[in-house]
């Protein structure tokens, strides 16, 4: 019995061993586990990897508790710089010089018409002129002053009357009661409703010329929100996810009956060309009333992960980390950060679909390995 003891406590060393062992190696591995599943979760790109992804980061600062109003618009042609093309006299169409589309600059021909009575305009006024000329020749020694007046009466008469119909200030060479219709200003035609031969009367529309270098957007709200928008307020006009800035012109002083919305009249500068009359596009308009200051985010930059609602922030050691977030009301295009991030935080506001994608790439590349 006295032999078996020393073996026994033998033993129990052994295994008090090996078990110390086996749970310092556990601890170690799961130390481990922990430290490559929180690698897994962190994305590391330098500067140019990130531009090349479109994944952009910039600081949270808090932002004017004014409320930002949404609301749906149509775009309009700006009326004051739209010109209808018509003839003031019936005519017949002889040839087209401009078609649906053109970009055409001020004095460039657009269509050649004829008439009888711009033929008759043409030959009364190149008779006045040819009198004048030979009244003005004769001096008032010659010709009674009585006589000179009724030749510049004359003359003048019928200048009006040919620049009426639409021919210059001067007698053509020939009386064949051609005329050609001239773009006032720049522009594009957005109308053109005629075909050659065919005969015109007075005040058909041939073509609308329309200057696209600025457009109107009608925004729609409720009649009692509208008061809360002031004239010269900034604008932002959002089309197929391009944002444009624009300022309000003035609001209604009507409300739809039937809708019981008012119309907001903005002017939103169409550099790029990128909105036409017809268009629907997003409007969001600055209130003048002032609330609390308040974080937030675009709302795309808000993405869903483990059921949780996070954003993507920059940590100390400078690699991208989700972040859950607590959201509050979306203000237009962006959500109100309640918790979760701070100021001055460096946040994703740009690319975070890319970060998820990278990042879920990363754990399943982490889970096959195992």
């Amino acid at each position: 019995m006295e032999s078996i003891r020393p073996l026994s406590l033998l033993v129990a060393a052994a295994l008090a061993i090996a078990t110390s062992a086996c749970t310092q190696k556990e601890a170690t591995d799961a130390h481990e586990e922990e430290a490559e599943g929180q690698e897994a979760n962190v994305l590391r790109m330098d500067a140019a990897a990130l531009r090349a992804a479109g994944i952009r980061l910039q600081h949270l600062v808090p932002a004017s508790g004014g409320e930002q109003l949404r609301a749906p618009g149509e775009v309009l042609d700006d009326a004051y710089g739209t010109t209808l093309i018509t003839p003031q006299v019936q005519s017949l169409v002889v040839r087209r010089h401009a078609k649906l589309g053109d970009e055409v600059r001020a004095g460039t021909p657009l269509v050649t018409l004829t008439s009888i009575e711009v033929s008759d305009a043409q030959a009364e006024l190149r008779i006045a002129e040819q009198e004048w000329r030979r009244v003005e020749a004769l001096g008032r020694e010659a010709v009674a002053g009585r006589r000179i007046t009724e030749a510049k009466v004359a003359v003048d008469r019928a200048r009006a009357k040919a620049q009426a119909y639409g021919l210059p200030g001067t007698a053509p060479g020939g009386v064949n009661g051609r005329f050609t219709l001239t773009a006032p200003h720049a522009g594009r035609i957005t109308e053109d409703d005629f075909v050659v031969g065919e005969r015109i009367e007075p005040g058909r529309t041939l073509y609308r010329l329309v200057d696209e270098s600025i457009v109107w957007v009608d925004a729609k709200l409720p009649s009692g929100t509208v008061a809360r928008v002031a004239s010269g307020s900034p604008v932002i006009v959002v089309v197929d996810g391009k944002r444009i800035e624009g300022k309000v012109l003035r609001a209604a002083h009507r409300t739809s009956e039937a809708t019981r919305n008012a119309v907001i009249r903005i002017e939103v500068p169409n550099r790029d060309d990128l909105l036409h009359g017809g268009d629907f596009v997003d409007v969001y308009l600055q209130s003048a009333e002032v609330g609390r200051q308040t974080l937030s985010l675009p709302t795309d930059a808000l993405v869903q992960m483990g059921g949780d609602t996070v954003a993507f922030r920059r940590n100390a050691a400078g690699a991208i980390e989700p972040v859950p977030v607590r959201v509050g009301e979306v203000v237009g295009d962006h959500t109100v950060i309640e918790e979760g991030l701070k100021a001055g935080d460096q946040v994703v506001v740009a690319g975070a679909f890319e970060v998820k994608s990278q990042l879920l790439k990363s754990q399943l590349g982490e889970g096959h390995g195992d």
